[in-house]
This record gives structure tokens, C-alpha cells and sequence, in this order.
């Protein structure tokens, strides 16, 4: 019987960010007081499972996120830049509530093509950034269970790649809400399955920035 290997992806907790900037790769972009407690109860909720491996984005966000899980699990936290933020044109851009890129007719030369998408990373640059960690991950922890710091779209771009979907999307329909755990499970091999949760849903407040 083949072996059963646990791949989890988390997103960051809510970041400290007054000023609605679409911050992307930007730095000094840190937890708020929300998004420290954020990732303190993702820990607690996985407190009890056989994570033998920590991986994470190299961006702050990310970093902090995973801080309490390397307490909890007695592991080193190991920067990967491949779970890193995809690249996008509009870093540093304020977006008011949500929409202002789409409002500003200056930003309209970047939108051309969606399917690309014309403004970012590829995503099927992504995708296989993504599968690369991915596959490492399940590779370290082989038999057991490795947890991946990372963030919005490139978990969600990875797991409609995994369910063989179609990769151009509207980011309001992302199932990938701050500090969810999007888990892979493997069968030797084989993906098994994708599921889906919240530990931390009672802290989530509601964004005025997509993505992240």
C-alpha cells in the first residue's frame, strides 16, 4: 500500500496595511495584531498532526505566519522562493476599495489579456514554481506532513492546475481566504485529494485589497 504524504498550503494572515496598497513583492509589509493571532490559532489547529517539514515565502508575511508553527513543531522554517507572491505591475498602487486599478484609464494598457495574465507572473510560470516546492515538500516529508507558507494566488493558481481547471479566473471567487490551509494529500505519488479549511475564519475581517 502506498505510503500517505501530506502537503499543506497556508496563506499569510491579514497584513497591516491602513493605506489599501496592492503591496504584492514589495517589503516591510508585516502581520497586523489580527494576522499575529491569525497564525497563532492556525498552529493550535494543527497542533496535533505529524508535520515533520516548514516551508516558507520569503516575504515578511509569510515569515511571521510560519513563526508559530516552527515554535510548535520544534522546526526550522525554510525560505523557498518559489511560494513567493506572483509578480504583478500594479505593486505599490493604492486600490482604494478593491477596484481602483480597474477605475484609473492609466492602468488600462495592462489589462489587455486575462488569460495571461497581461498584467502579472504568467500563470503557468506559477503553476510549475509552485508544483516545484510542492513536490520538494512532499519529498522532505515523505510519509508524513509538510505545511507551505505562501500566498493567494499562487495557492489558488496551483490548486486549479491540480483539479485540472482552467487557470484564467475572477480573483473575487478564490477559495483561499487569509491563514486557510488548501491541503494535498498523496498516495504515494498519486494526488489523492484536495481539501479546504479555515481555522482561522472567526478573525477574518473583511479585505478591501484582492489578492495577497
Amino acid at each position: 500500500m502506498a505510503e500517505t504524504t501530506v502537503v499543506h498550503l497556508l496563506r499569510h494572515g491579514e497584513v497591516h496595511n491602513p493605506a489599501n496598497v496592492l503591496y504584492g513583492r514589495l517589503p516591510d509589509y508585516h502581520l497586523s495584531e489580527n494576522g499575529r493571532q491569525m497564525a497563532e490559532t492556525v498552529a493550535k489547529s494543527v497542533a496535533g498532526r505529524d508535520v515533520v517539514a516548514l516551508f516558507s515565502s520569503p516575504l515578511e508575511r509569510a515569515q511571521e505566519t510560519a513563526e508559530p508553527l516552527a515554535e510548535t513543531f520544534g522546526l526550522e522554517v525554510v525560505l523557498d522562493e518559489r511560494l513567493i507572491e506572483a509578480a504583478n505591475v500594479f505593486e505599490g498602487v493604492s486600490v482604494g476599495n478593491g477596484d481602483g486599478v480597474f477605475r484609473n484609464p492609466r492602468y488600462y494598457r495592462h489589462l489587455w489579456n486575462p488569460m495571461r495574465p497581461s498584467w502579472g507572473e504568467p500563470y503557468a510560470r506559477v503553476v510549475a514554481r509552485m508544483r516545484g516546492a510542492i513536490l520538494a515538500a512532499r519529498a522532505a516529508a515523505r510519509g508524513h506532513e509538510a505545511i507551505l507558507v505562501s500566498h493567494q494566488l499562487p495557492i489558488w493558481i496551483i490548486r486549479l492546475a491540480a483539479e485540472g481547471r482552467r487557470l484564467p479566473h475572477d480573483p473575487r471567487r478564490r477559495q483561499c481566504g487569509l491563514a486557510s490551509l488548501t491541503t494535498f494529500t498523496f498516495e504515494g505519488d498519486r494526488l489523492a485529494s484536495v481539501g479546504y479549511g479555515e481555522p482561522a475564519a472567526a478573525l477574518v475581517r473583511r479585505p478591501t485589497v484582492p489578492g495577497a
